[in-house]
């Protein structure tokens, strides 16, 4: 089994309940165990005029091939309303594929470490209540160097419920 860390983000539909029932599904994963989830955090879009996110990052153990896990993330955030309709747009569910064990993937559909990840606080924060304090990206980045770059400003940690 290898682990993985799952960003997970919603902007509509009762956002924190979304998350609730993602956590779910993925814990029906088969072959995979979820192993933890990091608290909720409220930030402002990417883009103006959207409503804040809810994100957190969800921990598993997993015997999926990458593709394979990606299809079943895929099929959660269609089961629970996502629809695909502009880059960035407002969503329901979002389910990305932070860090796969230590593997560098780069597929037409799939690019792990997750793009651009190292710039996003809503990611990294979340990430880091999970994962080892020496984690090292398989791009040789340290999580704490990352860290240290990309200031908490903006995010909200949310009570726990």
């Amino acid at each position: 089994m290898e682990r993985i860390y799952i960003g997970m983000g919603s902007n509509l539909a009762e956002p924190a309940e979304q998350l609730r029932c993602a956590i779910e599904a993925l814990a029906r994963l088969p072959e995979t165990r979820l192993a933890g989830v990091s608290a909720f955090y409220q930030s402002d879009s990417l883009l103006p005029g959207q409503p804040r996110y809810t994100n957190a990052v969800a921990a598993l153990d997993s015997d999926l091939a990458p593709l394979e896990l990606l299809d079943a993330l895929q099929a959660i955030e269609t089961g629970q309303g996502r629809e695909r309709l502009e880059r960035w747009g407002p969503r329901t569910l979002d389910l990305d594929i932070l860090l796969f064990g230590d593997r560098l993937i780069d597929e037409p559909r799939l690019k792990v470490p997750h793009y651009h990840m190292q710039a996003r606080a809503f990611v990294l924060y979340p990430l880091a209540e999970l994962a080892p304090a020496d984690l090292r990206l398989a791009d040789g980045r340290l999580l704490k160097d990352l860290l240290a770059a990309c200031p908490f400003a903006g995010l909200e940690r949310l009570p726990p419920l």
